[in-house]
């Protein structure tokens, strides 16, 4: 993909400041729009909700064909204006995200209205956990160190669902998520030698077990 300025200020694209002469980028992403409408903000389950409910509303005005009309509009219309609402936030969050991985940490900038960058050294990182979204995206979500936290506000949607107490920033259905999970474990013991990684993988369809480049791995 091609990655833009989000600001005037930024050093490089995504990066608050330029890079040590010993660190460089390996990997620059983004979300998938439309994945993030459907696993962040739930588009398609509030679609069949809007649905189930027109159907419920319909059964009931059945006997009377112009109230009927009239009421089904209405409601069609303010269903199909908060469906589009939500679908322009997903594009709008992924547009001003970018997800940068160096050999020395992950950068998450992120926000619409206010953007923030969170640095994440490796060293910090003690865990991470795979989950599939779609089709080759997917989630990884990244478990800081001790007392280390962000905000879960200050990170949605680009956190891991329902991890309040202890939120874990998240790289969110982001495309060729099974190669760049293999990356990251790797750039992971590479800068973390003898340490244990503790990993998850959410993802029941497939068993990964090997960080080579070309095979599906769990982060």
């Amino acid at each position: 993909m091609t990655v833009q300025h989000e600001h005037e200020f930024e050093a490089a694209p995504g990066l608050p400041e330029k890079l040590p002469a010993n660190e460089h980028i390996l990997w620059q992403g983004a979300p998938d729009w439309w994945q993030l409408a459907v696993h962040a903000l739930h588009v398609r389950k509030l679609a069949f909700y809007f649905a189930g409910m027109l159907a419920v509303q319909a059964a009931f005005l059945q006997a009377d064909g112009q109230a009927l009309v009239a009421s089904l509009a209405l409601s069609a219309g303010l269903a199909s204006l908060a469906l589009g609402l939500l679908a322009l936030t997903a594009w709008f969050s992924a547009s001003t995200t970018l997800y940068t991985l160096t050999n020395r940490r992950v950068v998450m900038r992120v926000g619409i209205v206010l953007t923030l960058t969170f640095n994440l050294p490796l060293r910090q990182i003690a865990g991470a956990s795979f989950k599939a979204q779609g089709a080759d995206c997917g989630d990884i979500a990244l478990a800081l160190k001790g007392s280390d936290r962000i905000a879960w506000a200050h990170l949605w949607p680009h956190a891991r669902p329902w991890a309040l107490r202890r939120p874990e920033p998240t790289l969110r259905c982001v495309p060729g998520a099974h190669a760049l999970g293999a990356l990251i474990v790797r750039t992971w013991k590479e800068a973390n030698p003898g340490v244990n990684l503790a990993t998850n993988a959410a993802d029941t369809t497939s068993t990964p077990t090997s960080v080579a480049p070309h095979h599906p791995a769990t982060v």
